[in-house]
């Protein structure tokens, strides 16, 4: 599937309508996959054998914004449970209704046979896990822990906090998990027959990461505490692996994250500790400045951990197969591309086992064999076998698109920024736009982003470099990809905000380039890129001629922790404001587009009354589009398509 080249903005719809695959998991027993599609907002599950043609399970055809997520096959493959409704991110929380139906929908736990036949509805909930012989299928709801067996499902308990990282020991008698109570968390086991419960030694921070022995008798985990504010960077320690007695409860601590670099906790976006056969740990930690996976003898007795994945990048998620070899992404010979790497869990020297002008994201296993999900400049996200990294679905294109180009400059203070540069089609001197992207913790590609969210981003620069605009799109401080020095930089954030130097760096060397007319830059971004295109248009309105901020943070002022003196509290809470585009705003001169969701559990929907409202008494030109009853991340993708034709139309009035 190809969509025609980005030349008009009339081509969004079908470029936004291109498969984007997520969710990807793989069965235990078996070479069997499965994972989401979502095709211009109808997403439905795929599945596919190494080899053979991907099959669709589901059939939904409506843009309705149910999304469907949590998929677990069973050992053997033949079953497929899975959820629908609700928000992966917010499972336990309020159930979003973006399609604005008459009776909000539920969010709904199934078991699909994939040999045929209709999924069958087995109760409200989220994180449906098989047990280790397929009978049965565990999951959570509210705190609850529901158990659907001979067809029928049962509350067997209910818990104070939100049940996460749910699974069961190899026996098929036991679940253990994390219990999350909003400031702290347990790692429990649970008796499935005596209804017996077990905190693993409870402690004064958060419990997270379980991983059983091999013989099912222990669990390690990780246990840690954030720092108090304005702790020295190394002050600590505050993090820790312990293991536990299963049946007992009773820990001991294993190792003890040193002071210094590496001396907060730190993870991945998938699992973080892993127990080989052999009896070694695996884990991250930024010792060196960089994020890396290390081993040590689950017994304590083998010293300092060994260091697996040395080098000067990041490891961005990592898994341990069954044959005690570590697979990992990372930047590890490009810094703005990701590939697959292996190296023994004894250690070793590392190979790279997938390559090219792509990225390779989030690898799995089934049934041995290692997969991921992949994408290029011209391929959004898609399944793929690593070996040679054949297509286990279709790998969509998109005609036409611009090769991205690596671009670094310099900020002000001497901070490397680097960026990945959309150069406009037609003549020049050309409008130009700095993207800006959220988290902030986050590191765009050389290509599609394996994400959705980022992946509509993604198009949308493509569409306006193929309209005419010169797009950059800067990976600044406080994002990952670049060590912990760059993530943790000085005086990001509430701190000052420093992260904005790499955006006006990057803007005033956009205004450098021939090919650019330095009167007609603009700035757009979502999230923590929304706050960054508030701030730039609020600070510096000379060189921002125009903005599109979607449900961006617009005041960063929030309550001060108690450990702080009260007139230290003051100088925290001003430089809080000072930081806030609210801050500037009486500098404010440009004219913006607002977008937001006023379902947004991410960013406050009221971040955007409150900048409306302020822009409106200072006769700052705005524009507005809401979504009511719209996420943060957009569920519909006609949400997406409206923003997007909006924005196009906003800039060319504005910047053309």
């Amino acid at each position: 599937m190809a969509t025609p080249a980005l030349a008009q903005t009339d081509d969004l719809a079908a470029a936004l309508a291109l498969p984007v695959a997520s969710q990807m998991t793989g069965a235990r027993d078996v070479q069997r996959f499965a994972w989401v599609e979502n095709r211009a907002g109808l997403r439905n599950l795929w599945v596919a054998d190494a080899g053979q043609k991907a099959r669709q399970i589901t059939h939904y055809a409506e843009d309705d914004g149910m999304m469907l997520y949590d998929l677990a096959l069973s050992p053997d493959g033949k079953r497929l449970a899975f959820v629908r409704g609700g928000d992966d991110e917010f499972p336990d929380g309020r159930i979003p209704n973006t399609a604005s139906a008459a009776y909000p929908p539920g969010q709904q736990v199934f078991v699909a046979a994939l040999d045929g036949g209709d999924p069958t509805p087995i109760g409200d909930g989220h994180l449906p896990v098989f047990s280790p012989d397929g009978q049965r299928v565990a999951f959570t709801r509210r705190g609850e822990i529901w158990l659907w067996q001979s067809g029928k499902p049962a509350r067997i308990a209910a818990l104070s906090g939100e049940v996460s990282d749910l699974k069961w020991t190899p026996d098929g008698k036991t679940l253990f998990f994390v219990e999350d109570r909003g400031d702290h968390g347990f790692v429990a086991t649970f008796d499935v027959d005596t209804g017996k419960l077990t905190y693993m030694e409870p402690a004064l921070g958060n419990s997270a990461e379980p991983a059983l022995s091999s013989d099912g008798s222990e669990i390690a985990y990780i246990q840690y505490r954030d720092p108090p504010a304005g702790a020295a960077a190394d002050s600590g320690p505050y993090w820790s692996i312990r293991v536990a007695d299963l049946a007992t409860g009773k820990a001991r601590t294993v190792w003890t994250a040193p002071q210094g670099m590496g001396g907060r906790y730190y993870g991945t976006r998938q699992h973080n500790l892993y127990w080989s056969k052999a009896g070694r740990l695996l884990f991250p930690w930024e010792r060196t400045g960089f994020l890396h996976v290390y081993a040590i003898d689950a017994a304590g007795s083998s010293g300092a951990p060994k260091e697996l994945t040395p080098g000067q990048f990041e490891v961005e998620t990592f898994v341990l197969g069954a044959d005690d070899v570590l697979t990992f992404a990372a930047n590890a010979d490009e810094a703005d591309r990701r590939h697959f790497w292996q190296v023994p869990a004894s250690g070793g020297a590392a190979k790279r086992v997938t390559g090219g002008k792509g990225s390779e994201s989030l690898p799995l296993f089934a049934g041995g064999l290692l997969a991921g999900i992949a994408t290029d400049a011209g391929h959004p996200g898609h399944p793929v076998v690593a070996k040679g990294l054949a297509p286990l679905g279709e790998a969509a294109e998109l005609k036409g698109a611009i090769e991205p180009e690596a671009v670094t400059y310099q900020a002000e203070d001497g901070v490397t920024v680097h960026a990945q540069l959309f150069r406009g089609k037609g003549k020049g001197p050309r409008p130009a736009l700095i993207f800006v992207h959220g988290g902030p913790r986050r590191q765009m590609l050389l290509g599609f982003h394996p994400s959705q969210y980022y992946s509509n981003a993604y198009i949308m620069n493509q569409a306006l470099a193929a309209h005419g605009y010169t797009v950059l799109s800067v990976n600044y401080r406080s994002g990952t990809g670049y060590g912990q020095a760059f993530r943790e930089a000085p005086e990001i954030a509430r701190g000052g905000a420093s992260e904005y130097r790499d955006v006006l760096a990057g803007g005033r060397w956009l205004a450098d380039q021939k090919d650019v007319a330095a009167d007609r830059i603009g700035i757009w971004g979502g999230s923590w890129g929304g706050y960054l295109t508030a701030l730039a248009l609020a600070r510096n309105s000379d060189l921002f001629k125009a903005g599109a901020d979607f449900h961006g943070v617009h005041t960063m002022l929030r309550p001060v922790e108690g450990n702080i003196a009260p007139d230290q509290q003051d100088l925290v809470r001003q430089k809080q404001w000072d930081s806030s585009p609210m801050g500037s705003i009486d500098k404010w001169r440009s004219p913006v587009l607002l977008v937001h969701g006023d379902d947004d559990r991410n960013v406050d929907f009221a971040q955007s009354l409150l900048l409306a409202r302020e822009l409106a008494a200072r006769r700052i030109p705005f524009e507005e589009l809401v979504f009511p009853n719209e996420r943060h991340e957009f569920f519909r993708t006609a949400d997406w398509l409206a923003a997007y034709r909006r924005t196009f139309a906003f800039f060319d009035e504005k910047l053309k």
